[in-house]
């Protein structure tokens, strides 16, 4: 695949202290700041799938990373979400150029952005992964003190 684009716009994951692949991404980028693309997050269990259009009232919020070697780094990434010639077809995720808006006007990024049927699963409506991580965890640990 083309690689034409410094910049990778994560929004999961990728954003999650202790997760290898997310170390990966901070020794080898720039942390550009945050942006945003109008579209919907669903939680597929362990992580989350984005769903991108330009009709849609919600947003998907996530970090601009700038990348030191693009063609490395994305063939990394791209082995960490499951796609490339040694996984199954329909991939899970596709990697595609997605423009992010900033308060500094808008970034061209790649995104990852999930393939599959979402219909089974519950739609993350805030649009940011990382404080829905926090917000159910305080949830579990509410309802963990009320059964004690």
């Amino acid at each position: 695949m083309e690689t034409t684009s410094q910049f990778l716009f994560v929004y999961g994951t990728l954003l999650q202290p202790g997760n290898e692949f997310a170390a990966y991404l901070n020794k080898h980028c720039k942390f550009i700041g945050n942006g945003r693309t109008r579209g919907r997050l669903y939680d597929i269990g362990q992580y989350p799938g984005a769903v991108i259009g330009n009709t849609e009232e919600r947003y998907i919020y996530g970090s601009i990373f700038m990348m030191d070697d693009p063609e490395t780094i994305l063939k990394v990434v791209d082995d960490y979400e499951g796609i490339g010639e040694l996984y199954n077809h329909p991939h899970e995720y596709i990697r595609e150029k997605v423009d992010i808006f900033t308060d500094n006007g808008d970034i061209n990024c790649w995104m990852y952005l999930y393939n599959l049927p979402v219909a089974a699963y519950n739609e993350v409506t805030t649009g940011d992964y990382i404080q829905y991580l926090k917000d159910t965890s305080a949830q579990n640990n509410a309802s963990k003190q009320l059964f004690k």
